[in-house]
């Protein structure tokens, strides 16, 4: 929920709409810290990963709080610096997934398209931070090999769009990309993994649901959400924007050290989900690219959460707990 403390700061963003205010997003780490609260506190350098942080999303960060489960989330910090022995630049070999420029080909039947390289928020445990992703503004051409390349494979039943953040493109963009997708007769689904919902939840207007809705193509959208106090009044509204319209929402999050690595915060944040009609999908492990250790929970303490948390929860509102393993014709259970 907003506080007093924000609201100088993000008037007259939301008049702007969502494109404005990822263009006024703080992307400094001092003045994170400044309009957080903390005067005193020294950010670690961004190491590679520039800050961006959306206002709707500064407005739901305790003030003074330098735990803050939302703030860990987005401010750099020294140990950043550190690269423990098991991770590295590119740990899930996207790399060597990639037969052409934009495109991921991993698992059997789906294909992923790395449609832009801007996000809505720059989380600090990114698996991608390093990945070279294309520069903006973003353009289908940059894409064109990849969108050949599905073209030609039949085995090819599903596209994930990602990035980046896909719904950071403009409609008109989004439009051409869902239609180009659609005119792939052995296509039948387009899954959407996006963080916009909850980073600026002012993006899920009336026409991107409509482009969501008019296509032959079965849509899912796959929302990352972390943390409760990630869901405010306007994320709830753009997530029942997306079910009312009938398309099917799916989260998947993140298991962080002094984010959300206890059973009561992720209880509160599935049913929560649950709640709002959104399926629990997949706990993550930690994907072990440089400048994250600091955030890494061990696999024996995820176990056991997922195991208390099936003790609390219905088992329709326990995500899969998963990692991905390069080379692995699929994520890995890690239950």
């Amino acid at each position: 929920m907003a506080t007093d403390h924000f609201q100088d700061e993000t008037e007259g963003v939301a008049d702007g709409g969502w494109q404005a205010e990822l263009a006024e997003a703080v992307r400094s780490a001092s003045e994170l810290c400044r309009l957080a609260g903390l005067p005193d506190q020294k950010p670690g350098p961004a190491a590679g990963w520039p800050v961006l942080v959306p206002r709707s999303y500064l407005s739901r960060i305790a003030p003074g709080d330098p735990d803050d489960p939302l703030l860990l989330q987005v401010l750099p910090r020294p140990e950043e610096l550190e690269t423990p022995e098991g991770f590295s630049s590119d740990p899930l070999g996207e790399t060597a997934a990639s037969p052409v420029s934009g495109m991921l080909w991993k698992y059997q039947g789906r294909s992923l398209i790395v449609a832009t390289g801007t996000c809505g928020v720059h989380c600090r445990f990114c698996f991608r931070r390093h990945f070279p992703l294309p520069a903006s503004p973003p353009r289908l051409s940059v894409i064109e090999p990849a969108l050949e390349r599905v073209g030609r494979e039949r085995s090819i039943h599903e596209i994930i769009l990602s990035g980046g953040d896909p719904l950071t493109l403009d409609d008109d963009c989004l439009a051409e990309l869902i239609g180009r997708a659609a005119e792939m007769l052995h296509v039948r689904r387009l899954r959407i993994h996006t963080r916009m919902p909850v980073a600026i939840p002012g993006r899920v207007g009336p026409r991107l649901v409509e482009l969501l809705r008019a296509t032959r193509l079965t849509v899912i959208v796959v929302v990352h959400v972390n943390h409760p106090a990630e869901i405010d009044p306007a994320v709830e509204a753009a997530l029942a924007r997306l079910v009312d319209a009938g398309i099917p929402v799916l989260s998947q999050s993140v298991l962080l050290r002094g984010v959300n690595d206890n059973a009561d915060t992720l209880a509160e944040l599935f049913e929560w989900l649950v709640d709002l009609r959104v399926v629990p999908y997949y706990l993550h492990q930690l994907d072990r690219v440089s400048g994250t250790a600091h955030f890494e929970v061990p696999e024996a303490r995820g176990r056991r959460l997922i195991e208390e948390l099936r003790g609390r929860l219905p088992g329709y509102a326990v995500p899969r707990y998963v990692r991905e393993v390069p080379g692995a014709s699929s994520k890995v259970s890690l239950e």
